[in-house]
């Protein structure tokens, strides 16, 4: 081997290391985003593959090379696993065996029995197989940051090609046994490509680990910690500068007695009965709906672009099923009631306080009839 191509090794190495080191360093800050442990590992393996590898150039032999390909393989699957992780939130452990055992019992074979350049021909095909899987990974998940996950993809794409073009280069060769480490202008472009993509793929998995930061903080902001709804807060950021037509709605809801759920049974009790009130909203808004816990036992829900009939339809479909209802309770169930409110916005532009204190006058209508029913402001 050239002093050239043992520079690129060494490179490889290196930034390897760092950059394992980096991405370990930055999921044990917070210990949040596993996937960047699952990176972190991957690029672990590949650093001692790089060494063992270079020593298999100076001095071939087949337990450095069992070793070196099996780093390789152990390494490639984690950072498959890695991009799984992102995706899914999963662990991906049967994944990432599966990847490394079937790799490995596809390649050693030919080269325990001596035929090498089969061998690095499936090593190369192999990591390329894993590389483009682990694009697939973030391509589907691409949604979440559209440019840095597509540019995250290229790299990996285009690393799986350098490994490609290795496998070419040695069918091309056409030589089943080659006795040493393979020699040839791919090798050392599948160097090049390999030290840009870590750094690239380093870099933007980085970038992405804080924006999911960022974003995870933000939706604390944002959310009801009880309930997973959205908060006073993140409504009125939502509509408190919008005109609000006569084709957007709003329902409010209080729940009936609530207080004295908490004085006989508990606020445990009362915790639970504003969960299942939440997750009513939800089955029967779906994801057409902006749902919001506005303070205590006080919900709202906005509906743009809908019909009076609509609206009505799901503040009583709200009201029935929880009404149905058995909530447990201190060791036995309870049902509980709710009254709402519906209001409509005006063709002049209503502003969403105005939508807000409707709804409100709305409810307390309801109040006034018995409870456990829906009115429609004036």
């Amino acid at each position: 081997m050239t002093p050239d191509y043992t520079t690129l090794l060494l490179a490889i190495g290196l930034s390897g290391f760092c950059l394992s080191a980096t991405l370990f360093a930055s999921w044990m800050s917070a210990r949040v985003e596993r996937f960047l442990l699952s990176w972190s590992l991957g690029i672990g393996c590949i650093v001692p593959a790089v060494i063992v590898y270079s020593l298999y150039i100076e001095a071939p032999g087949f337990r450095l090379g069992c070793l070196a390909f099996m780093l390789q393989f152990l390494g490639f699957a984690f950072i498959y696993g890695a991009a799984y992780r992102f995706r899914t939130g999963l662990r991906g452990r049967r994944r990432v065996f599966l990847v490394f055992t079937a790799s490995s019992a596809v390649a050693l074979p030919w080269l325990a029995a001596g035929y090498d350049g089969i061998a690095f021909i499936l090593l190369n095909l192999l990591i390329a197989a894993a590389l483009a899987a682990t694009a697939s990974e973030y391509w589907r998940g691409r949604a979440e940051a559209p440019l840095p996950l597509t540019g995250i993809v290229i790299l990996y794409l285009l690393t799986a090609l350098s490994f490609i073009l290795c496998a070419a280069a040695l069918i091309h060769d056409g030589r089943a046994v080659l006795g040493h480490a393979p020699q040839n202008w791919a090798e050392t472009l599948n160097l090049v490509v390999a030290i840009v993509g870590i750094t690239g793929i380093g870099a933007m998995s980085l970038a992405l680990n804080q924006w999911r930061v960022a974003a995870s903080h933000q939706r604390a902001a944002n959310t009801d910690a009880l309930t997973g709804l959205l908060n006073r807060r993140a409504l009125f950021d939502r509509y408190g500068e919008q005109a609000m037509s006569d084709q957007t709605a709003a329902i409010a809801f209080d729940l009936d007695a609530f207080k004295s759920v908490n004085d006989r049974y508990g606020h445990a009790a009362g915790d639970a009965v504003l969960k299942v009130f939440a997750g009513v909203v939800r089955d029967a808004c779906g994801h057409a709906a902006c749902m919001a816990r506005l303070d205590g036992e006080e919900f709202v829900v906005v509906l743009d672009r809908t019909l009076p009939d609509r609206a009505h339809r799901i503040a009583e479909r709200i009201r029935a099923d929880f009404a149905a209802k058995l909530i447990p309770a201190g060791g036995r169930s309870i049902t509980c009631t709710v009254s709402a409110g519906i209001a409509f916005g005006s063709a002049e532009g209503a502003s969403f306080d105005c939508l807000l204190s409707n709804a409100d006058n709305a409810l307390y209508l309801s109040k006034r009839n018995g409870r456990n029913c829906v009115s429609l402001a004036a």
